[in-house]
């Protein structure tokens, strides 16, 4: 069995040696699997000669690209755990998280290691910056990643790790509070690998446009072409629907796994203009709920068989249940409109679900909590082989986060609240920290409004193009749920768009205890998948809009 996902890529190297790894769309560059496993050994050589070894912790701050997977995988060989960071998560984020990593060593492009040497203090646990490229304004201290790229004749072993090595720290998109860094052991990134290869089928066979920079190494690493697309991964709602249609087509890409921000852009883009998409075969969405009529539009562009896919997990456990799009519009769709919440599928192999009743605590062990009945929302906790342990240097999220099960076993609360229903599938309801709850008086029970169920309803108005659900507090202290909606950009709504939204709410046993309405004009986002709504910042706003002086 592999233990280092290296070791997955060196033999893919070795099996498919003279065909392409990875095309960059942006410039047209291309190298082979013996060509990228070579460049990968030369920079596991020169790291290693300029003192790098297993167990120090690197920042990685480079452009995705050929670079980027050839630097991932020399670094995987020699057992070094890397940090990625999305650089859009904004200033005060970013220098929150290089602090709470503390990484021995910096490998960036030179924008990076100019920025890491101006924020000293927050970067004054690294002992080593290597530069990828020429070193602005000469900065002692920075070793430039000169001749790197020069194969080597020297075979750089594989560092095999133990059960607890680390192999990676990857952030969470910090959509409902500040990101966190997920411990990733190599034996995280091997069951995943496992995971695409059994139940995915993805192989040689496939040509990958991966959204994702870091899932071109799942490609190499099962034998797949990646096809580095032209587009900003740091915002995918920005998407050139032009340029990443095209690569599609030029390169002839099989499979790709993105953001529903970039499908809901390109599917709208190629319907505009009459462009299918044939070569794809396999389509996966996640990061975000995916609405049924992005199905419908990307079914009009695929070829006859062609699957939409949408997993659903999180960065702390990914895939952990999956449904393909042609069950969701046959059995799901309608009650999803009707406020049923969406229907996220069945747990893969290997994956044990369960829905326990809400809690805003911390658990100390799996029989403290409370089994929800069929039907019955409550919250989502998983265990898995791809189910990570906990959070780089913060014990009191780990501790929020996990549940102690039997022999030394563990449960991953998802964060999410949702229901099994009669044949075992799995339905979203929506973030636990998004659901609005009011206290009931004098011995009532309280009332609670789920996000997606109650945004479903007024989401069917044909100018709504999404909504949030959100609570304020009113001068007598009660919560009070709100729903926003931000119209469709090409649609000229006003007041009587808004009072028909206003209708729909109050025909649904769901909403119709919800009296305010707001309009807000472009929702903010979050920056890896430009899809999950801050509800947090919208309650703020819709706080002071409604109680100004509360």
């Amino acid at each position: 069995m592999i233990h280092n996902i290296a070791d997955a890529f060196v033999q893919a190297a070795r099996e498919n040696s003279g065909r392409t790894a990875i095309v960059d769309a942006r410039s047209g560059e291309s190298i082979l699997f013996g060509e990228l496993d070579r460049r990968a050994d030369a920079f596991a050589v020169s790291f290693r000669e300029a003192g790098l070894t297993h167990g120090q912790v690197v920042s990685l701050m480079v452009t995705p690209g050929i670079d980027f997977i050839c630097i991932t995988i020399a670094l995987f060989k020699i057992g070094t755990p890397i940090v990625l960071i999305d650089p859009g998560m904004g200033y005060k984020n970013l220098l929150r998280c290089i602090e709470r990593v503390a990484p021995q060593y910096l490998i960036g492009v030179p924008l990076a290691c100019y920025f890491a040497r101006l924020a000293r203090k927050t970067f004054a646990s690294v002992e080593k910056f290597f530069c990828l490229g020429p070193s602005l304004f000469g900065f002692p201290g920075i070793n430039i990643c000169r001749g790197m790229r020069e194969t080597v004749a020297e075979t750089f072993p594989v560092y095999q790790p133990g059960v607890d090595d680390l192999a990676a720290i990857i952030f969470t998109t910090g959509s409902t509070g500040p990101p966190k860094g997920v411990r990733y052991e190599h034996s995280i990134f091997a069951a995943q690998l496992r995971m695409i290869r059994d139940y995915y089928k993805i192989g040689p066979q496939d040509i990958d446009q991966p959204a994702f920079p870091l899932f071109a190494l799942f490609s190499t690493a099962l034998g797949a072409c990646a096809v580095i697309p032209d587009m900003d991964p740091t915002r995918p709602a920005q998407v050139d629907p032009v340029k990443f249609s095209g690569s599609i087509q030029k390169y002839g890409v099989t499979y790709s796994f993105g953001s529903p921000a970039i499908w809901n852009v390109v599917s709208r883009w190629c319907i505009d203009n009459g462009v299918q998409l044939d070569s794809l075969r396999k389509v996966l969405m996640a990061g975000a709920p995916v609405a049924p009529e992005l199905i419908q539009r990307m079914k009009k562009i695929l070829s006859a068989g062609a699957e939409v896919i949408t997993p659903y997990g999180a960065t702390e456990s990914l895939p952990i249940v999956s449904i393909e799009g042609d069950e969701i519009l046959e059995s799901s769709a309608e009650k999803s409109c009707k406020g049923n919440g969406i229907c996220v599928g069945r747990p893969l192999p290997g994956i044990s679900l369960r829905i326990v009743a809400i809690s805003d605590q911390p658990v100390a062990n799996i029989s403290d909590t409370g089994p929800c009945a069929v039907g019955e929302i409550g919250e989502i906790i998983v265990q898995g082989e791809v189910v990570t342990r906990g959070y780089m240097n913060n014990a009191e999220e780990t501790r929020l986060a996990k549940i102690p099960g039997e022999n030394g076993s563990f449960w991953h609360r998802m964060g999410d609240t949702g229901y099994l229903d009669e044949a075992g599938l799995l339905w979203f309801c929506g973030r636990r920290a998004h659901r609005v709850v009011r206290q009931g008086k004098k011995g009532q029970p309280d009332t609670t409004w789920f996000s997606i169920p109650c945004e479903a309803i007024v989401n069917q108005h044909p100018a709504v193009y999404r909504s949030a659900l959100v609570g304020v507090v009113s001068p007598e202290e009660n919560v009070e749920p709100v729903l926003i909606v931000e119209y469709q950009k090409d649609v000229h709504a006003g007041e009587k768009e808004l009072r028909e939204v206003e209708v729909l709410a109050s025909n649904s046993p769901l909403t119709k205890d919800i009296h305010h309405f707001l309009v807000y004009p472009d929702f903010p986002v979050d920056i890896r998948h430009n899809a999950k709504i801050f509800r947090e910042k919208l309650a703020i706003w819709a706080q002071q809009k409604i109680y100004p002086h509360k």
